[in-house]
């Protein structure tokens, strides 16, 4: 069984993520969704409240591709992580070239501390290569409509967040 990681914080989970999500599951027979525990960054949502719009998403497309997705929260190093979950391989989507040069570094350090473990990197689509989490916060908590980066559900969560 082919297992593959893929890791972030999903703040929320966008349909970038989705897409990078559902393509990874050509890839591999089960895909962990690692909800990374980042407390630098200052969630909005707390790390239940992430896993819980991960695996709402991520249940439709585990039934249409026959791929097996689970969420893993974690907070150490990601190789720690991949090892942990027994992956083979570890997902990372791209936007844009600044991206990869973060992205770079990131497998340079992963290989050396455990060169069995590849990176494969998955371009986002054309139409959601614009869409960071962070940016869609920003809009949403300035009361710009975000409906077209993520999904109803996680729309409707955005909405409550901010509302008041």
């Amino acid at each position: 069984m082919r297992i593959g990681l893929y890791p972030g914080t999903f703040d929320p989970i966008t349909l970038g993520h989705i897409d990078i999500i559902r393509r990874a599951c050509s890839l591999v027979d089960r895909l962990v969704i690692g909800v990374a525990i980042n407390r630098d960054k200052g969630p909005l949502f707390d790390l239940e409240e992430r896993v819980a719009m991960v695996e709402a998403e991520f249940a439709p497309l585990s039934a249409g591709t026959g791929c097996e997705i689970v969420a893993h929260p974690f907070e150490n190093l990601l190789i720690d992580c991949a090892r942990d979950v027994d992956a083979s391989v570890i997902i990372r989507g791209l936007r844009a070239v600044a991206d990869f040069e973060y992205e770079y570094q990131m497998v340079g350090m992963n290989r050396a501390l455990d060169n069995s473990i590849e990176t494969v990197f998955l371009m986002a689509e054309a139409q959601h290569q614009a869409i960071a989490s962070k940016l869609v916060k920003e809009i949403a908590r300035l009361g710009g409509d975000v409906s077209k980066f993520v999904t109803p559900a996680v729309n409707k969560a955005l909405l409550a967040r901010f509302a008041g």
